[in-house]
C-alpha cells in the first residue's frame, strides 16, 4: 500500500500567508532604511547648524568645550530627531512614501530651525554670535534651546 500524499496547503481568500521570516525581513529592512535616513538628516542638521552658528561647531564643542554651542546644537538635533520620529510614525507602513515624507519633513524641520535661530538673533536681539563667545552657559542659550525643541514639536505635530 502506498503512503497517502500530504495535502498541499491552498491559500484561502483574505488570509495572509506571509511567513514570519518575510515579515521580520521586511521589518528589519525598514528599520535599517529609516535609521540610515535619520542619521543622514542629523548629519545634515549638524552641518546646517554649523553654518548658522559662528565658528566651527566641532572645535567649539570638542576643543573649546563651549556649553552654549553644545546646548544649541544638541537641542537643534533633538528637534530634528523628533520630526524624523513622528514622520516615521505617521508613514503608516508604506516604506517608500514614508521615507520620502521623512526626508522632506526632516529637511523642512532643519530649515525652520535655522530660520528661527536667525530670526531670534534679529528680532529678539539674542545674538547667537555673542552667545557662543561666552565660556559660561547663558540664559539666551537656554531660551534658544527651548525654542528649538518647541519648533521641532510644532513641526512634528504638523506632520501628523
Amino acid at each position: 500500500m502506498s503512503p497517502t500524499p500530504l495535502p498541499i496547503p491552498v491559500p484561502m481568500p483574505g488570509v495572509d500567508t506571509t511567513s514570519l521570516a518575510e515579515i521580520l525581513g521586511r521589518g528589519a529592512l525598514a528599520i535599517a532604511a529609516y535609521a540610515a535616513l535619520g542619521v543622514i538628516l542629523l548629519i545634515i542638521g549638524f552641518y546646517v547648524l554649523d553654518l548658522a552658528i559662528p565658528g566651527k561647531l566641532s572645535q567649539l564643542i570638542k576643543v573649546d568645550r563651549n556649553p552654549n554651542a553644545t546646548l544649541l546644537t544638541g537641542s537643534g538635533l533633538a528637534a530634528v530627531g523628533l520630526i524624523v520620529s513622528v514622520s516615521i510614525w505617521s508613514s503608516g507602513g508604506a516604506l517608500h512614501e514614508g521615507l520620502l515624507a521623512t526626508l522632506v519633513f526632516g529637511l523642512v524641520g532643519i530649515a525652520v530651525q535655522t530660520v528661527a535661530m536667525v530670526a531670534f538673533d534679529k528680532v529678539a536681539g539674542i545674538s547667537v554670535r555673542e552667545l557662543v563667545k561666552e565660556p559660561n552657559l547663558q540664559p539666551g542659550t537656554r531660551l534658544l534651546a527651548v525654542t528649538h525643541m518647541v519648533i521641532g514639536l510644532i513641526t512634528a505635530a504638523a506632520v501628523i
